[in-house]
């Protein structure tokens, strides 16, 4: 099967676009009107009404318009058609479930479209603020319509980041804390905004300089993957090799300042106990 042509990437993109606004439609009508709030597997991990009608809404609408395609949704798990396609959609119909739970308005719809393991579409939605980041390989990347890029920041004393802390951050000593007591130093600040969707698309369109993040799964990801890459920026993993998409771990920034947020990524733990072992 040959590499998609423009208007077929066009044509998943509005797919995918109608797709994350229908489903931005349901969360407004359950935002701050809960009734099933409950824990997942690990305690944190949240789950709500909101995400399993948002993500049925999903599922059908893409599966009416492309019912060959495989779909790997968060709530839902895997639905394989054509075992052998080349094509996987990955859906996480309410990126920010614990911020949307508690009335915190930093919540998104994630949807994207991956062909030979690479994201070819990405659409992420925020509903309260209205706000739809589109993109295609090779098409750019848009804000509600209007071209976006990355932001021209080549210092990372001089940059804005964000990150974010796993589930398992209580299980673990591999918890992004030493990181981010590190990077806070070393920049002008480090945001925690609570969805990696939107944190990928903020660096997109240049409100952000870098993101990174550990213990993330490809549906938080893969659609501001497509968007931030066509936009200008750079995504790969901690040390700069190629991302793997289900390695739980990225980092992603404008292009200018990531071989310094991967060196300061690899410094802050001789950092940590150095500084503490002064007081």
């Amino acid at each position: 099967m040959s590499f998609p042509s423009p208007t077929e990437r066009q044509t998943y993109l509005d797919i995918a676009t109608e797709a994350a606004l229908s489903a931005g439609a349901v969360l407004k009508k359950y935002y701050g009107n809960l009734q099933q709030v409950r824990d997942k597997a690990t305690p944190g991990d949240l789950i709500t009404e909101a995400d399993t009608a948002s993500e049925a809404v999903i599922i059908e609408l893409l599966q009416r318009h492309l019912p060959d395609f495989p779909i790997h949704a968060e709530e839902a798990g895997q639905f394989l058609t054509a075992k052998n396609s080349p094509y996987l959609w990955l859906i996480d119909p309410l990126d920010g479930t614990v911020n949307y739970a508690h009335g915190y308005p930093m919540f998104s719809v994630s949807i994207a479209l991956l062909y030979a393991g690479d994201p070819l579409v990405g659409v992420v939605y925020n509903p309260h603020r209205d706000e739809l980041f589109r993109a295609a390989q090779g098409l750019g990347a848009t804000l509600n319509r209007q071209p976006i890029q990355v932001s021209e920041t080549t210092q990372l004393q001089k940059s804005l980041l964000t990150t974010g802390f796993a589930y398992d951050r209580r299980q673990t000593k591999d918890n992004n804390y030493i990181e981010f007591c590190y990077l806070t130093h070393e920049t002008q600040g480090v945001r925690r905004g609570g969805s990696a969707a939107l944190d990928l698309v903020d660096v997109a369109c240049g409100r952000l300089d870098g993101y990174w993040e550990r213990g993330i799964q490809p549906w938080d990801m893969a659609a501001g993957i497509c968007i931030l890459r066509e936009a200008g920026g750079t995504v790969t993993s901690y040390d700069q090799t190629p991302l793997q998409i289900n390695s739980g771990r990225l980092l992603a920034t404008n292009g200018k300042i990531h071989g310094f947020l991967s060196a300061a990524l690899q410094e802050a733990p001789g950092w940590f106990k150095e500084y503490y072992s002064l007081g």
